[in-house]
């Protein structure tokens, strides 16, 4: 059934509009965007979808087809930050967003279904958060641009669901096209579609599912971002954007902390990254990339120590069965690795990271291709 068709059994009328948003995958800056770095994130093609309609008493209902459980009815004047940690405060979260930064959003009947794989390192809640806001940005007519409904996705995640992230997922979500990557400066938020055309070139870039979860309310993610801005303030800047890679040296030797020094050592190494794969792409030297994805893994990996036993060996098997370059993406900790490899080699690669996780005794991952598509957008 549809969410189309599964508003109408819910509710007894159909919705005034049907919308979806995008989960993405980061090809490359990871725990860079809340250091107002950079980021550089593609939309999958799964996405979260939701039928809407508007009402005027004020009340807002939420239901998922993924979900076992009845009808969520809350009243949009009562929603209080943080009162609950269940899915449905992802969209509950948007509404309370939209009212704070005095939109006039009343209540809503909202039905939603998503094929973005949770718990995957995907942005399932960005997914959820932006088709929200996106659908009744539209209903209500605010006419916010994309960039401002990611921003009220990200505050909604921040300050009424708890979760401390960064502005990339719901920018993401929002904001990439088809064909592209999304460089995002995490600073200004200025954006640029970078072309990233991989079945021209002969390429292919997979997503590894480890089937392990991540979990970002755990604490592990807010002990790394309170660490890189430690170690912003004993360098003397805002944030850690402001430390030039070319005087890394430099600044690790004036931080005494260990566990500083190395978060620092990834966040302004990774922002390099970024810079090196947009230089490539510009170039047309899409291969190139490939060894960039493994440094970027080994940082993750060594400096800021969010991986896993079956994220490292998504990657080590994936680099040894002839991939051009692997590394994990995303919080870490479980979650997606992705692969960048020749198409030819598709088959026997999955095979090799099918074979090596069968080995290991590791719960067979989940593979897929990850097509560069578009963000957010009306679709009924």
């Amino acid at each position: 059934m549809g969410v189309r068709e599964g508003f109408e059994e819910l509710y007894g009328a159909a919705p005034e509009g049907v919308w979806a948003a995008p989960g993405r995958v980061n090809l490359i800056g990871e725990y860079t965007d809340f250091n107002e770095g950079f980021v550089m994130p593609l939309a999958l093609p799964h996405t979260a979808v939701a039928a809407v309609s508007r009402r005027s008493d004020g009340v807002l209902r939420l239901n998922s087809a993924d979900i076992e459980g009845p009808v969520v009815e809350l009243r949009v004047d009562e929603l209080v930050p943080r009162s609950d940690t269940g899915w449905a405060a992802y969209p509950a979260g948007v509404v309370w967003a939209l009212r704070e930064a005095g939109h006039a959003v009343g209540g809503a009947d909202i039905h939603l279904a998503s094929t973005v794989p949770t718990g995957a390192g995907l942005s399932s809640s960005a997914a959820l958060e932006v088709v929200t806001a996106v659908a009744l940005d539209e209903l209500y007519g605010l006419g916010l641009t994309r960039p401002e409904l990611a921003r009220v996705a990200q505050r909604a995640e921040n300050d009424f669901v708890g979760v401390p992230c960064g502005i990339m997922d719901q920018t993401a979500s929002a904001c990439c096209t088809e064909g592209n990557a999304l460089h995002l400066d995490c600073r200004d938020l200025s954006i640029r579609q970078v072309p990233f055309d991989l079945a021209s070139q002969g390429l292919e870039l997979l997503v590894v599912d480890t089937r392990v979860k991540h979990a970002l309310g755990d604490g592990a993610y807010a002990e790394r971002r309170e660490g890189c801005e430690e170690g912003a303030r004993q360098l003397g800047v805002s944030h850690l954007r402001d430390v030039a890679h070319e005087g890394l040296d430099a600044a690790l030797a004036r931080l005494s902390d260990e566990r500083v020094r190395r978060y620092v050592r990834h966040v302004v190494s990774d922002d390099h990254r970024v810079e090196r794969v947009i230089a490539l792409l510009d170039a047309g030297d899409v291969r190139a990339i490939g060894p960039v994805l493994t440094d970027g893994h080994a940082s993750l990996r060594d400096d800021l120590r969010i991986s896993c036993p079956e994220l490292d060996l998504a990657v080590s098997a994936a680099n040894a069965a002839g991939a051009l370059g692997a590394r994990m993406t995303g919080g870490g900790f479980g979650g997606s690795a992705i692969v960048l490899l020749e198409s030819t080699d598709v088959d026997a690669v999955g095979k090799a990271i099918a074979e090596a996780f069968l080995s290991a005794g590791f719960t067979a991952p989940r593979i897929f291709p990850a097509v560069p598509s578009a963000g957010a957008r009306r679709v009924g």
